[in-house]
C-alpha cells in the first residue's frame, strides 16, 4: 500500500476591538468582531499579489446596528459578513487609518502596525484610531443623548479596504451597545486583526 500525504493548510482570522477614553482609561467596548471572509480573501490576495489595493485603509462608524425599546432593552442586529457589497447598516462617519496615506491628516494617532513574535504562527495587525474632541463635525457638546438616533451615537464599526475606485470593501463588522461621541470626550479605538497560519499533514 502506498502512503499518501495530504497537506492541510488554512488561515484563521480573528478580530477584537477595544473602545475607550484615553484620558480616563474608561473602557466603553471590549469584544470580538465578525470577519467578512470573502472580502478579506480578496484583500489578502490583492495585497500579496501587489495589486495596488486591498490593504486596510479606513475605519467606518455607524448608528444602525441596534434598536432600543422604550424600556431600554437593546436589540443587536447581525453583523454583515456576506456578499462583496456588504456595508454597515447606516454609516455616518469614517476615518483614514492608513498612516502611509496622504489623506490621513494625523498618522501619528491614526495608524496601522504589524506585530509578530518570532517562532509563532500568527501576526497581529493593530489599528489605532482616535476621535479627537472636535470630530466629527456637528456632534453634541455633551455625552447626554437620550436615544441612539444621533449620527454620532455609534453602535457599529468596521474596517474597509483601499480601492482605487474609492469604494473599499467591508472587511470586518462589529455591533455593540450605543456609544456617544461628543465634544467633551476623546474616544480611541484599538482594533486587532490576528492572522494565524494553520498547517499539518494527514496520512492516508
Amino acid at each position: 500500500m502506498t502512503d499518501k500525504f495530504n497537506e492541510m493548510n488554512g488561515i484563521l482570522l480573528q478580530g477584537h476591538i477595544k473602545i475607550f477614553d484615553p484620558e480616563t482609561n474608561d473602557i466603553l467596548v471590549d469584544k470580538r468582531n465578525a470577519i467578512h471572509y470573502e472580502n478579506m480573501s480578496i484583500s489578502l490576495a490583492e495585497s500579496i499579489a501587489n495589486g495596488g489595493q486591498g490593504w486596510i485603509n479606513e475605519m467606518a462608524f455607524g448608528n444602525g446596528g441596534t434598536t432600543v425599546d422604550p424600556t431600554g432593552i437593546i436589540t443587536y442586529l447581525t453583523p454583515n459578513s456576506t456578499g462583496t457589497n456588504a456595508s454597515l447598516y447606516n454609516q455616518t462617519f469614517s476615518k483614514i487609518v492608513d498612516d502611509r496615506s496622504v489623506s490621513n491628516p494625523d498618522p501619528v494617532r491614526n495608524k496601522i502596525e504589524t506585530r509578530h513574535v518570532s517562532g509563532t504562527n500568527y501576526t497581529d495587525v493593530f489599528i489605532s484610531c482616535l476621535l479627537d474632541y472636535g470630530e466629527p463635525s456637528g456632534q453634541d457638546a455633551f455625552d447626554a443623548a437620550t436615544d441612539n438616533e444621533s449620527l454620532f451615537v455609534f453602535d457599529e464599526l468596521g474596517l474597509k479596504s483601499y480601492s482605487s475606485s474609492g469604494d473599499g470593501r467591508l472587511l470586518t463588522h462589529v455591533i455593540f451597545h450605543p456609544v456617544q461621541k461628543s465634544l467633551n470626550r476623546l474616544i480611541q479605538i484599538d482594533y486587532t486583526v490576528r492572522i494565524q497560519s494553520l498547517s499539518g499533514f494527514n496520512e492516508e
